[in-house]
């Protein structure tokens, strides 16, 4: 059989896009699971909006399931179909368009299983594990977030290369802080900046006219059409982000940032809105978020996030998770949502997250903003607790809710961006990324999906179990022992218990159970988990 082929090239994305793979006898293209790839075509409009044009391709396999990828202009007559393809075998396209050059091309895809070992696929809601996320091939996805919005700024100005989103990336990746929770655009903030940055303007990234999604810029903008190099860089990042397996928790707005936006609901609202879901739909490692702060009266009401929500899920063809930074939005449509964002900053966080999740006992729940924002050289926005390590305690009481959880550092999470951090002088604040490396670690070792809160056994800590005689209890370190008594099912009187330390990473040796009370070894030195095997 001839297909006729109006592919130009199939490119397939890992650091960056790579050259075509074609078998020149057959045109057969070849391409992995989970792989993000792209079909090029061409074609010159004369008078229309290319960001309006309706242009898609529709997949088909040999058990004739479906998946249907809007496709995007990038500039310079070219057209794009991103798209990530999840089951192995052979699939067909045809693209449909208004513009008759983009229309009935046909072509054949190979999809092999996938080979690489750390790669599992979109993240995904699991139905026998509600209040988990896991990944498409059912492995469990440890979730550590790190807010960081003004990422997309970094090396904008770089048009050959990302050597500081690179070096910021890996810092992370190396600490197994594995979601970025980001905007696609900001501006400035409207808190007063601290003075120390007048020293420092390469740390400080906020107010730059250059850099804008749209045409023109923030003071005079140009809604007429979007900024294809803006995301073009956007690109690139994603691309790192994917190969390191980091995460994208993408808030398409953000009302607080000082952003220039199209009003509501109008073409240029539409236009950069659906741009957006067309573009990054295909990344395996992206969630949708609508808005930062999402209630914005003058701007975005609840009817506005719905029907943005169901423009996500009318054009996204890979199913990625959709929330909304707005509890008071999660609560009062949790059926329009895939997973629960809070912000809490309570002093009670570990309740108050226990409600959550005895609330929604169907959805995952992320607190995407615990008011924990560790210091850095820079007063960027305090919150209420700037500590390193009560900022730690606050993700460990989360996380023993049975709920996930955010890291923020001020020397990167706003407009101050330090992507060196450790190269900065001596006098300089460096994060504690190492401690979340060990929260990370200590959870794959202890498998948070297997474990659930049990109330039974707190005490004067707060405790774990996986339902099998383990039992986790975590103690702050002002605790200077665990008092287990008979009635609590973490009791027996025979197994084993030790000790994990939350900011180095050190186990204790292993000992004997000999009674109801456990010593905190690191008492006042460091906080604490218990482990507890009958």
């Amino acid at each position: 059989m001839k297909f006729n082929i109006a592919l130009l090239c199939l490119i397939i994305s890992s650091l960056s896009f790579a050259g075509p793979k074609v078998d020149s006898e057959d045109n057969r293209q070849t391409i992995e699971q989970w792989q993000v790839s792209e079909l090029i075509f061409k074609a010159n409009l004369k008078g229309k909006n290319p960001f309006t044009v309706d242009f898609k391709a529709t997949f088909t396999n040999e058990n004739a399931e479906k998946i249907t990828v809007p496709g995007f202009y990038n500039g310079n007559d070219q057209w794009l179909i991103r798209f990530s393809l999840s089951k192995p075998g052979i699939w067909r396209y045809t693209t449909s368009s208004e513009i008759k050059r983009l229309n009935g091309k046909i072509g054949r895809l190979i999809v092999t299983a996938n080979t690489r070992a750390n790669k599992h696929g979109g993240i995904v809601l699991n139905e026998n594990d509600p209040q988990r996320f896991y990944y498409e091939d059912g492995t469990h996805y440890m979730q550590m977030a790190f807010e960081c919005d003004w990422l997309f700024a970094l090396d904008y100005h770089n048009k050959k290369a990302a050597p500081k989103t690179t070096q910021l990336l890996d810092h992370l990746a190396e600490n197994n802080l594995n979601q970025i929770v980001t905007t696609v655009y900001s501006f400035g903030a409207k808190w007063e900046r601290d003075p120390r940055l007048k020293d420092h303007p390469e740390h400080d990234y906020s107010n730059d006219l250059s850099i804008y999604p749209f045409l023109g810029d923030n003071k005079n903008p140009d809604f007429s059409a979007l900024n294809l190099d803006y995301f073009k860089q956007m690109d690139r990042t994603i691309a790192l982000m994917e190969e390191r397996n980091i995460s994208l928790h993408l808030m398409i707005y953000v009302w607080n940032k000082l952003v220039t936006w199209p009003d509501a609901n109008t073409e240029a609202d539409n236009m950069f809105f659906d741009y957006i879901i067309k573009r990054y739909q295909a990344y395996p490692n992206v969630v949708w978020d609508i808005a930062k702060e999402a209630y914005e009266r003058t701007r975005c009401s609840p009817e506005y996030i719905l029907e943005r929500i169901d423009r996500v899920r009318k054009l996204d063809a890979h199913k990625r998770l959709v929330s909304v930074h707005e509890y008071d939005f999660c609560i009062k449509h949790p059926d329009s949502v895939d997973f629960i964002a809070a912000q809490n900053w309570s002093a009670t966080i570990y309740h108050d997250m226990l409600d959550v999740t005895k609330n929604f006992p169907n959805k995952p729940v992320f607190n995407i903003e615990h008011g924990g924002y560790e210091a850095s050289p820079y007063e960027v926005f305090p919150g209420d607790y700037i500590n390193p390590e009560i900022c730690l305690r606050r993700n460990y009481l989360i996380n023993f809710s049975g709920t996930y959880s955010t890291y923020y550092w001020q020397g990167a999470s706003w407009y101050v961006m330090i992507h060196n951090p450790f190269e900065q002088p001596d006098d300089f604040i460096k994060p504690k990324f190492e401690y979340y490396k060990h929260f990370v670690d200590f959870f794959t070792e202890y498998p948070f999906n297997e474990f659930k809160p049990d109330l039974k056994s707190n005490n004067s800590g707060y405790t774990l179990t996986n339902g099998k005689g383990t039992f986790l209890m975590y103690l702050p370190k002002y605790n200077y022992q665990a008092s287990i008594y008979w009635e609590s099912p973490f009791f027996s009187k025979t197994g084993t218990y030790q000790w994990f330390n939350t900011l180095t990473g050190e186990y204790s040796k292993v000992y004997d159970y000999k009674g109801g009370q456990f010593k905190n070894p690191w008492f006042e030195k460091a906080d604490a988990v218990l482990i507890r095997k009958h």
